[in-house]
């Protein structure tokens, strides 16, 4: 069966504080990185799956995400990347 590398990308809700964001916020405006006007913190899960295709593959993440990594009071999440792992060619 082969095997699928996919992405979840997990971010707290736009009407969610952010203060992980804020306290970095604030540390790269202290260290001069000025114009950075808003910075949200997220998790970016790299996941490999063994499924019969692509949509099998993405079906699997997003319930994945939808029942543990990512809460769904406080959380939205995107699965950003599906492509098939290829076997090393052998020599």
């Amino acid at each position: 069966m082969p095997r699928y590398f996919t992405t979840v990308k997990v971010t707290l809700r736009k009407s969610i504080l952010d203060p992980q964001g804020n306290a970095t916020q604030h540390a790269l405006a202290s260290l001069g990185f000025a114009g950075i006007e808003s910075v949200r913190i997220g998790k970016h899960i790299e996941l490999i799956i063994e499924a019969a295709d692509a949509v099998s593959a993405r079906t699997v993440a997003e319930s994945a995400a939808a029942k543990l990594l990512a809460n769904p009071v406080m959380d939205d999440f995107e699965v950003t990347d599906v492509q098939e792992v290829r076997a090393a060619a052998q020599t």
